[in-house]
C-alpha cells in the first residue's frame, strides 16, 4: 500500500485551512507520475490543542480507483503528531487504523520545513496552478530544494525537487469537503487485499 508506515513526509510549513488544499503531480526516479490532492476537511480538539483533519486522494489502480486517508494532525514540540487515521478503499467502508500503524520508526515530521533549511532567496516558479511568488528554501542535509507560497495550503509547498522525486502544484482547491463517507469500522487487514465488488 504504501500507506502502512503513516503518512507521507511533506516538506513545507503547515498553515491549514478549514476547505482548502492542493493537487500535486509526484514524479518518481522511474518516472512514475502520481497524482494526489490534499485538503483540510475538519477540526478537532486533541488534548486541548487543536488538531485538523488533512486528507489525502489518490487514484489507484491496485485498489480499483480512489483511495482517501485522513489523518487527524497536531503539532507538538514543532512537530506533526498523528491522533487519528481513517482510510477507505473503494467501494468499502471506511476503516479507522489502529495507533501501532501509525507509529512508525521514521523521524517526526517537522511542521516547518525552514527550522531545517536556508532560504536562498525570492523566485517565481510558474506551476500548472498558476504562477507563485516564492520563497526557495534548501534543506541543510542535501536533500531537496522547497519552494514555499501562503497562497498554497495546507502546507505551502508550490514544488519540490529532491534526489529522486519532484512535487509540482497543479491546482488550488477551495470548499473541499471530506470525502470519506459512512461510519469507520475497525481496522480488518483482509478488507486491504481485496478488490471492490462488481
Amino acid at each position: 500500500m504504501g500507506m502502512r508506515s503513516g503518512p507521507p513526509d511533506i516538506r513545507g510549513v503547515w498553515n491549514p485551512t478549514i476547505g482548502a488544499g492542493a493537487g500535486y503531480e509526484m514524479q518518481s526516479e522511474k518516472n512514475e507520475k502520481t497524482n494526489m490532492e490534499f485538503a483540510i476537511v475538519g477540526k478537532e480538539s486533541v488534548g486541548g490543542k487543536d488538531a485538523y483533519w488533512f486528507e489525502i486522494t489518490m487514484n489507484s489502480a491496485k485498489a480499483g480507483g480512489e483511495m482517501v486517508m485522513k489523518y487527524l494532525y497536531a503539532v507538538d514540540a514543532g512537530n506533526i503528531q498523528v491522533a487519528k487515521m481513517i482510510m477507505q478503499m473503494p467501494g468499502r467502508p471506511p476503516m479507522e487504523m489502529p495507533a501501532a500503524m501509525m507509529h512508525s520508526s521514521k523521524a517526526p515530521q517537522s511542521s516547518d520545513f525552514r527550522t531545517q533549511a536556508e532560504d536562498v532567496g525570492s523566485e517565481t516558479i510558474i506551476t500548472p496552478a498558476g504562477t507563485f511568488a516564492c520563497e526557495h528554501y534548501r534543506a541543510k542535509d542535501g536533500s531537496g530544494d522547497v519552494w514555499i507560497s501562503p497562497k498554497v495550503t495546507p502546507w505551502g509547498l508550490v514544488k519540490y525537487q529532491g534526489k529522486n522525486s519532484t512535487m509540482t502544484v497543479t491546482k488550488v482547491i477551495t470548499g473541499a469537503k471530506d470525502k470519506i463517507t459512512g461510519t469507520p469500522q475497525p481496522f480488518n487487514p483482509m478488507m486491504m487485499g481485496q478488490r471492490p465488488q462488481e
